[in-house]
């Protein structure tokens, strides 16, 4: 979760469908988690990140259409603050979008995703005065129309 003030940083996905998903991605071999994460968010945004901070971990299973087959994913979800940005994203078929963070839990494509993200709002709320808004995870229209 890359983390802005009330902003976070979300990757839209354009195939095999529209899905909104933090930015992050598979380690590859003999490569470490941080620089994984460094390396996924930077090709899936094109944003580099600092500070990282390890925040839990969950599992999922998933359809992965590339190697035909499906999967169990374990995900870990770190919390970072943006650096700068570097240029497009450089992994086809993604386009880098900040959001609103109440209305990111919503749009993200996967429960996991959206219940560390609405953690981490609330976690900033407890610091903030009060807005009167709750998260949601109804998928409200910006979510399926991306501009």
């Amino acid at each position: 979760m890359i983390l802005s003030g009330d902003r976070v940083l979300l990757t839209l996905q354009h195939a095999p469908r529209h899905d909104w998903q933090l930015p992050g991605g598979g380690i590859d071999m003999g490569e470490s988690p941080l620089p994984a994460l460094h390396r996924e968010v930077m090709e899936e945004t094109g944003w580099s990140i600092a500070a990282p901070r390890r925040m839990g971990a969950f599992r999922r299973f998933v359809w992965m259409p590339e190697y035909r087959i499906h999967a169990e994913k374990v995900c870990t979800i770190y919390l970072a603050r943006p650096g700068r940005r570097r240029g497009p994203p450089s992994e086809p078929g993604h386009r880098a979008v900040w959001m609103p963070a109440a209305q990111a839990v919503a749009c993200l494509g996967n429960d996991g995703d959206a219940a560390f993200l609405a953690d981490a709002i609330s976690r900033n709320a407890r610091s903030a005065p009060p807005t009167g808004r709750r998260a949601s995870r109804h998928r409200p229209p910006w979510c399926t129309t991306p501009s």
